[in-house]
């Protein structure tokens, strides 16, 4: 029950950091509770009378079960975010639960409009990121159940299952929108596609390899 009660701990102090440090604008009411129905276009999405707001509002009930890992990633990401709790609408907050089978991973991406902090719940979990031009300095580590990692906004990471059995982690970001960027898909899946002639270049790799990998995404 006390570990229990720690790793909960670990996770309410994501919650906070995430709510604390947003990077989204700072709401001007108690909530903002989304109205999908509305046609008015603002930054994130107009609020709902709030004499219609419920708790089922800010409710979510997805966390309890593993995600789909039948995929060629070997994980799955389950987001609890402003599409599927309207309650969060303008509180600058996202989180999502990670599941990894052994060997399991998430390709390298980038979140550009916010920062990540991963805690690990259960396994072993190698989470790197790296910085920016000039540097691209790759900072790593090894996570354990209870330990937990900042990636910094817009740098481009990974994260990877590193035990032999199934690995457990709750990524919170600070936007209700940070958005998300895979690196491979963006460059050799990007549509209409970026000339393979020029990407040859680019990556210094022979053109074939680059229209093969152009197939894949």
């Amino acid at each position: 029950m006390a570990q229990s009660s720690f790793f909960f701990c670990i996770l309410a102090l994501g919650f906070f950091f995430g709510a604390s440090y947003a990077f989204d604008p700072r709401p001007l009411q108690d909530f903002c509770v989304a109205d999908f129905n509305s046609t008015v276009r603002v930054n994130g999405l107009p609020c709902k009378d709030p004499a219609t707001v419920t708790a089922d509002d800010f409710f979510f009930r997805g966390f309890k079960s593993v995600g789909n890992t039948s995929n060629q990633y070997s994980s799955s990401v389950i987001p609890m975010n402003v599409a599927r709790v309207p309650g969060l609408n303008t509180l600058g907050l996202g989180v999502a639960r990670l599941d990894f089978l052994p060997g399991g991973y998430l390709p390298p991406h980038l979140h550009p409009r916010g920062t990540e902090i991963l805690i690990v719940l259960e396994g072993r979990l190698e989470a790197g990121f790296v910085t920016s031009y000039p540097n691209y300095k790759h900072y790593s580590k090894i996570l354990e159940k209870g330990d937990a990692f900042v990636i910094p906004v817009g740098l481009v990471h990974y994260f990877r299952n590193i035990a032999d059995r199934d690995t457990v982690a709750f990524g919170v970001v600070n936007s209700q929108n940070a958005g998300i960027s895979v690196v491979s898909n963006a460059i050799f899946g990007a549509k209409p596609a970026i000339s393979s002639d020029y990407l040859s270049k680019a990556f210094q790799l022979d053109k074939k390899i680059v229209e093969e990998l152009q197939s894949k995404f």
